[in-house]
C-alpha cells in the first residue's frame, strides 16, 4: 500500500460519530414535529417551542424526589461540568467558526454564536460555497430563519455581494421550500427586510473593476438578486 493511500481512522471515525449525531438530531425532531402536529398546538410558536427542546428530558421520580443524579437533568447546560471543560469551552469561543459538518455547526450556532453580529460575521465568513456544502441534505428545523434574522439585521452595503452568495447557497440545500414554510411571522418579515435593504444598497461591484466592466457585474448581481426575491417567496 502506498503512504497516499493510508486509511485515516480518526477521520471517518469523525465524520461517523457526526453522522450519527445529525440522524440523532434528526429523527429526535421529526418525533417532536409529529407530536406537536398531533396535540394540534395552537400557534407556530407553540410548535417550534417543542421541537427546538426535543433534547430534553423528562425528570425521573428519583430527582423529584431529590434523590442523587448521576447525570444532569439536561445535558446541554454547562451546570456541574468540570472546570476544564469550562476553560475548553471558553477557549473554543475565541477560536475561528470552522464547522466541518452540519452537526457542528449547529451545535456552535447554538451554543457559542449568542449575538446577532457573532452569527453575522460566522456566516460571511463560512461564505456561500461552505454553507451550500455543509447544508446540502438540509438547513434543519429553526436554522434558516435564524440566519436569515442574523443577515437582515446587520447586512452591510459592502457585504452584498457575500450576502447574495450566502442566500443564493442556502436556496440550493435540500428541503429548502420545507424550511422556508415553516419559518415565524417574525422570521419571514425578517426576510422581507432584508431582501429590501438589499436593494435599496444595492449591489456594488468588487474593488479594482475598471468602469467599463462595472455595468455588466451589476446588472448580474440584480438578476440574481430579482432571482432570490422569487425563490424566498418575496414580493
Amino acid at each position: 500500500m502506498k503512504r497516499n493511500d493510508v486509511i485515516n481512522f480518526k477521520a471517518l471515525e469523525k465524520e461517523l460519530q457526526a453522522a450519527l449525531i445529525a440522524d440523532e438530531k434528526y429523527k429526535r425532531e421529526n418525533a417532536a414535529k409529529l407530536r406537536a402536529v398531533e396535540q394540534k398546538v395552537a400557534s407556530y410558536e407553540e410548535f417550534r417551542g417543542i421541537v427546538l427542546a426535543s433534547h430534553l428530558k423528562p425528570l425521573e421520580q428519583k430527582d423529584k424526589m431529590g434523590g442523587k443524579r448521576p447525570v444532569p437533568w439536561n445535558c446541554h447546560t454547562s451546570q456541574g461540568r468540570p472546570f476544564q471543560d469550562e476553560s475548553n469551552e471558553l477557549s473554543l469561543e475565541k477560536t475561528l467558526f470552522q464547522p466541518e459538518t452540519s452537526a457542528e455547526f449547529y451545535r456552535d450556532w447554538r451554543r457559542h454564536l449568542r449575538s446577532g453580529p457573532e452569527r453575522y460575521e460566522a456566516l460571511l465568513q463560512l461564505g456561500g460555497p461552505k454553507l451550500g456544502r455543509l447544508f446540502q441534505m438540509d438547513v434543519g428545523f429553526g436554522l434558516l430563519g435564524e440566519m436569515l434574522v442574523a443577515l437582515a439585521d446587520h447586512v452591510r452595503p459592502a457585504d452584498c455581494r457575500a450576502v447574495l452568495g450566502i442566500l443564493h447557497s442556502l436556496a440550493s440545500t435540500g428541503r429548502f421550500t420545507l424550511n422556508l414554510s415553516l419559518m415565524s411571522r417574525a422570521e419571514r418579515e425578517s426576510c422581507r427586510a432584508l431582501f429590501q435593504k438589499l436593494q435599496a444598497m444595492g449591489t456594488p461591484s468588487s474593488e479594482g473593476q475598471g468602469l467599463g466592466e462595472q455595468p455588466g457585474g451589476l446588472q448580474e448581481e440584480e438578476g440574481l438578486l430579482q432571482e432570490l426575491l422569487m425563490l424566498y417567496h418575496v414580493d
